[in-house]
């Protein structure tokens, strides 16, 4: 039963039904036809001519033959409702359940059609083709029309998410391929001068490095950005290790970075998480208070299994509606938080919540009392080695 088609699920109920129903309308008739046909042992007394009544000695024979037809025509009554009325029923079943399976069809004609649109989207070669789809059911305002314009609206906002993926692409390509490509070629231009001392070509072979790890990073995210998969392989990392390495690069000025690395194991794309945890960081040194600024970087393995890192910083006061558009591409707050000498453009957060859910964890933030903020990014956690 349960390997049948809801079709063909629907039409046994329909036929089932049907045939419960008969059978009882059957049985109904024919305890009505017993009550009102006279029993065979029932004494029926006939007057012809002059006879009186029958004493108690017994009936006259005309008596005894109609006493024999009122038996012959109960038995056959009854049996002919009996044998004529299964065989209507059983023709009637028949073509309730043939009537069944037609109007299950047709009922269920505006699901197969949502299904065959799904398909549709779900075998496009890419992600991001056939979104454009829509079912647009017409008819009344019933539980599946309901059903078709949530799908529909399903389908608007994964196309608008994928709209907005694309253009994150070309403005990153645009925003950053350019100026790092322009770098690297004056670097080389200035290292490779004749006249450059050894310590201007140290200087710029470490440059190059740096530009080139930047250049790295940013082809993996703009892959990451086009790619449909999340990143199913990596290797083993430690946060509690990133965070130790990135805090004590970013010890300068006068914020103080306080951090307490507990183990936190988890497997993925070292650079892409060296990132991650190095854009929350610098985001919480950058937007901070001008003096007695802290910021608080914690990893810790919970109790489920999932590993937690936590980046909280002093700074002016941002406002909770605010929040979500920090994840945004680009996205940019004025005022107090963001003044106009401000450097950076925008991605780092944006960056963060990609990578976090490339490695099937997710990012969040929260504005911390009396200023700052308070990010929290969750990943899925691996065995201590």
């Amino acid at each position: 039963m349960s390997r049948l088609t809801i079709r063909a699920r629907l039409t046994l109920v329909y036929g089932g039904l049907f045939l419960i129903a008969g059978v009882l309308l059957l049985g109904v008739t024919y305890a009505l036809t017993a009550q009102r046909i006279p029993e065979p042992g029932h004494k029926v007394t006939s007057y012809q001519g002059p006879d009186l009544p029958p004493d108690a000695a017994g009936l006259p024979r005309s008596g005894q033959l109609e006493s024999r037809v009122v038996e012959d025509t109960w038995d056959s009554a009854l049996n002919a409702l009996l044998t004529q009325g299964g065989i209507a029923l059983v023709l009637a079943g028949v073509a309730a359940t043939a009537l069944g399976w037609l109007i299950a069809g047709r009922l269920l004609q505006p699901l197969q059609r949502m299904t065959d649109t799904a398909r549709r989207i779900a075998e496009a070669p890419a992600a991001d083709r056939g979104l454009h789809e829509r079912i647009a059911l017409d008819g009344p305002h019933d539980e599946v029309k309901q059903l078709a314009d949530t799908f529909d609206v399903m389908l608007e906002r994964l196309d608008r998410s994928f709209d907005g993926q694309r253009r994150f692409v070309a403005n990153a390509s645009h925003e950053l391929r350019t100026p790092l490509t322009l770098n690297r070629a004056l670097l080389e231009v200035a290292v490779h001068r004749r006249a450059a001392s050894p310590e201007v070509r140290q200087l710029g072979e470490t440059l190059l490095e740096i530009n080139g790890r930047h250049e790295r990073l940013l082809d993996g995210l703009l892959v990451l950005a086009r790619s449909e998969r999340e990143v199913t392989e990596g290797s083993y990392v430690d946060l509690a290790d990133i965070v130790e390495h990135v805090a004590e690069q970013a010890k300068q000025g006068t914020v103080s970075i306080l951090t307490e690395a507990g183990s936190a194991p988890t497997t993925g794309n070292p650079v892409l998480l060296e990132r991650l945890v190095q854009n929350l960081v610098e985001n919480a040194v950058r937007y901070n208070v001008p003096a007695e600024g802290w910021v608080g970087v914690t990893t810790d393995t919970r109790a489920d299994g999932w590993v937690e890192l936590v980046v909280s910083n002093t700074g002016p006061v941002v406002p909770r509606y605010e929040v979500p558009g920090l994840f945004e591409p680009f996205h940019r707050l004025e005022g107090d938080r963001l003044g106009a000498a401000t450097p950076g453009a925008g991605l780092g957060l944006s960056i963060v919540r990609a990578v976090a859910r490339a490695h099937g964890g997710e990012a969040v933030a929260r504005p911390r009392e009396g200023g700052g903020l308070v990010v929290t990014v969750t990943l899925p956690g691996v065995p201590t080695m």
